[in-house]
């Protein structure tokens, strides 16, 4: 092996774990040759990296491989707002190419890099969205935004973002007018990331979208933000699926409960293009017509022996009953959830790191003892781990520790709190991708006549 070789391999596994972390993978090959000031030096260029057979070959398994390659993929697809990669998961497994990745957040990056193979022939990863749609400069025109996007985005076919929902300005026309500037969608949405989102649909006209974020979304701001995206959608010339539904049960509204062991409701948005004309009937139903027969249950997923670092403090553990009795003597609903092996639990937040009140894990707390029972009080219940919570969002299987996890708890936590439930999202692949596959083809023949 070349140095050159070396220090790239080095370099690329820096950007997931930390020095110490690879002098620890090394060291399990060659015990205590490699120490962290070693590393520093190579990256510094201080010193030259002379790995051995086995030293490069243990740390390039560390480095996934592509699940699905240029050669063997059926369509391709985009992942902005990837987070670590919980919809792009899904569309991998129905034969989806990923050909770019924005992500701004570096821990999440670290995350999505240990587990997402790339091929930088072909794909391309991206910090802030917004440095491809160019939307915080004012100078730039939407023509030169659209080229600019057209040339840094790869060509693909369906867009994939968990974009954020943040607060919508709805600038006046008349100053866009008087600026001399465009009122469409441009006007309506600016100031948002669903904006940036919009910006690339626009230029790039993707032959289908998945949008994913919180139930709320529709009744943000008493509805005139999810009115917004969606007259903007259809301005951009797109059918989104079951728009138009009847009954009190919105297909849009998925609980990942149908397939994990977790309350966890998103709204997911569905568009084709009008002009291809494969968007006739579709409906997102079909999502849960694939619903497994057995679910996985929670007994399932949890782990008969975990680090005691995870078991709450006797303090925490006494500050959350007596919270909860508070509120329940005043009639609300405010306090723990304690889960057992067959029950579902509630959602996995972003803020599980500080307390993991909504999700704690019954050791066998007798509610009768209380804390007066001093073996009672070793039966106190615990947190998840970050490994249960990546099998609770199906990022791992039951019983499986696939996934890499190479970030501290905290930062785990808020990730896998911020994520979707994967099988939702393979799901929703398995049932958009013949209309993905008919959408290629007119889309090819419109080309073709098109020229013509």
């Amino acid at each position: 092996m070349t140095n050159k070789s070396d220090l790239e391999l080095i370099q690329q596994l820096l950007e997931i774990y930390d020095q110490k972390a690879v002098a620890e993978f090394l060291n399990e090959v060659s015990p205590d040759r490699w120490c962290r000031e070693t590393l520093n030096r190579w990256v510094k260029g201080k010193a030259s990296p002379k790995l051995t057979h086995s030293e490069y070959l243990t740390l390039k398994e560390l480095i996934p491989s592509p699940k699905v390659t240029k050669e063997n993929c059926e369509f391709r697809f985009i992942d902005l707002f990837a987070g670590i990669g919980g919809i792009r998961k899904g569309f991998e497994d129905a034969g989806g190419l990923c050909v770019l990745t924005s992500e701004w957040n570096k821990y999440a990056v670290k995350t999505y890099k240990a587990n997402h193979g790339s091929d930088e022939s072909i794909h391309k990863f991206n910090e802030d969205i917004r440095q491809i749609t160019l939307s915080e400069d004012e100078s730039i025109s939407e023509a030169e935004a659209y080229e600019h996007i057209e040339k840094e985005i790869p060509e693909y076919d369906v867009l994939l973002a968990g974009f954020p929902c943040q607060p919508f300005s709805i600038a006046g026309v008349s100053k866009k007018n008087a600026m001399g500037r465009e009122h469409g969608f441009e006007c309506k949405t600016q100031g948002t990331l669903f904006f940036d989102v919009a910006r690339i649909i626009a230029a790039t006209k993707p032959k289908a979208f998945v949008l994913e974020n919180v139930k709320n979304l529709k009744s943000h701001d008493k509805g005139k933000t999810f009115r917004v995206i969606m007259e903007t959608l259809k301005e951009l010339g797109y059918e989104v699926a079951d728009e138009r539904y009847e009954g009190t049960q919105d297909p849009k509204i998925i609980d990942g409960k149908h397939f994990l062991p977790q309350h966890r409701e998103r709204i997911v948005l569905v568009g084709f293009r009008k002009d291809l004309n494969v968007h006739d009937d579709f409906s997102l139903k079909g999502v849960l017509q694939q619903k497994p027969e057995q679910p996985v249950s929670l007994g399932q997923i949890l782990d008969k022996e975990v680090d005691e670092k995870y078991i709450l403090t006797p303090k925490l553990w006494k500050y959350l009953y007596d919270y909860a009795a508070k509120h329940k003597e005043k009639g609300n609903g405010f306090g723990f959830g304690l889960v057992k092996e067959n029950s579902v639990a509630r959602t996995l937040s972003a803020r599980y790191y500080k307390d993991g009140s909504e999700i704690l894990v019954d050791r066998g707390w007798d509610f009768e003892k209380g804390f007066d029972d001093a073996e009672n009080l070793e039966n106190r219940p615990r947190r998840l781990t970050p490994l249960e919570c990546s099998r609770l969002m199906g990022f791992s299987a039951p019983g499986s520790s696939d996934f890499k996890i190479p970030v501290s708890d905290t930062q785990a936590y808020k990730q896998f709190g911020n994520s979707v439930v994967v099988p939702v999202f393979a799901a929703v692949a398995k049932l958009m991708k013949p209309r993905i596959l008919q959408a290629i083809i007119n889309d090819n023949q419109k080309k073709v006549d098109d020229a013509a």
